[in-house]
Parts: structure tokens; sequence; C-alpha cells
């Protein structure tokens, strides 16, 4: 199931990222730190054939989400007010970071 804000006329995808690091990872999204950490790595639980793989948190500036989804590896950190959504692998499929953008936007809230 793809969770995507509607409209009248349909599925609005928020516009995504293409911040590539030298280590092949890609920056696809950044949305406002609305949520606590606690309620976004739980959102993870809410979109289906997720599954969480990692949580550091040092519970005064900055944590760590690892998950999986269909196949790829991704990563939620916090910098600037924000949650910065990266997948390992630059070249993954847009549909599949679209459907993960748009589930912590639903959240989140669009930045």
């Amino acid at each position: 199931m793809v969770h995507m804000r509607n409209d009248v006329h349909g599925v609005v995808p928020i516009a995504l990222l293409d911040i590539r690091a030298s280590d092949g990872s890609r920056q696809f999204a950044a949305l406002p730190a609305t949520k606590d950490w606690y309620a976004v790595r739980d959102h993870v639980t809410s979109l289906p054939g997720a599954e969480l793989t990692g949580f550091i948190c040092d519970n005064v500036t900055e944590c760590w989400i690892d998950f999986s989804f269909l196949g790829e590896a991704f990563t939620i950190n916090d910098q600037f007010g924000e949650y910065w959504f990266f997948v390992s692998k630059a070249e993954s499929n847009p549909e599949t970071l679209q459907i993960v953008a748009n589930h912590w936007e639903t959240l989140l809230g669009s930045a």
C-alpha cells in the first residue's frame, strides 16, 4: 500500500532530493522534526513490509534510525531541525523512495 497525501485530484507526492555521498548512498528527503525520535522510530512499524534494523540515540542531540523496506536499507538522522532520509544505494527505485518519503510525511508534515 502506498502512503501518500491525497487532494481532490488524487496523490500529491513530495519532491525527492538527490544528494549523493561518496559511499554510494543518497539523501532523498528532508522533513521537519515535528515529532520526537521515538515517534519517528515507531512509525517504521506502520509501513507494511518495513523492519526496524537499528536505533542509536544519545537522548540529547541526535539519533540514527535504520530500517529495511522492499530489499533496501534506509537510515533516518536528525539534523538542524529536520529528519534526513537516506538510502544505502543511490540508484534505488524512485517509487520505493517516494513511498518512504510520503509515509513519514504523514507523521511529520512537509518542510
